[in-house]
């Protein structure tokens, strides 16, 4: 999606992370390099929560797998936060972002997902804002 910053033209933003193409939801943009580090390290103790619809049935024992009992490219996976909000819907909460993590962990357990949003970043919500909206940080939102 293209946006643009009108009255910002001099900003230098990259992101601080990314959503893959098949993904929507929060993506923070900064010029701040300690930040963006912050955000994409490996070992970053920060929050990145998910809403993923899913196709399949999910059980108790799927449930406990996401949470801590998948491997990827051979490593095991800090354990996640997992919670069924819906019959066919999950909140997955990560403290690490390898590629594509998100559908590789549910297809692991026989689940497809069909849609994924990123609703959080540490304490940085997605709240109302729509496909394509941007805001600036509030004073009391911080990484």
């Amino acid at each position: 999606y293209n946006f643009t910053l009108p009255f910002h033209k001099n900003l230098r933003l990259a992101p601080a992370g990314r959503l893959d193409i098949d993904s929507t939801g929060l993506l923070v943009l900064t010029e701040n390099g300690v930040i963006a580090k912050k955000l994409i390290d490996k070992n970053s103790p920060v929050e990145k929560e998910y809403k993923v619809k899913v196709e399949g049935e999910i059980t108790q024992e799927k449930l406990q797998r996401l949470h801590f009992g998948l491997a990827l490219d051979g490593q095991k996976l800090k354990p996640a936060k997992v919670t069924q909000l819906d019959v066919n819907i999950l909140r997955l909460i990560l403290t690490e972002g390898k590629k594509r993590q998100v559908r590789r962990m549910c297809k692991l357990v026989d689940l497809k997902v069909l849609t994924l949003q990123r609703t959080r970043i540490g304490n940085i919500s997605l709240g109302t804002l729509k496909y394509g909206q941007w805001r600036f940080l509030e004073p009391n939102e911080h990484f």
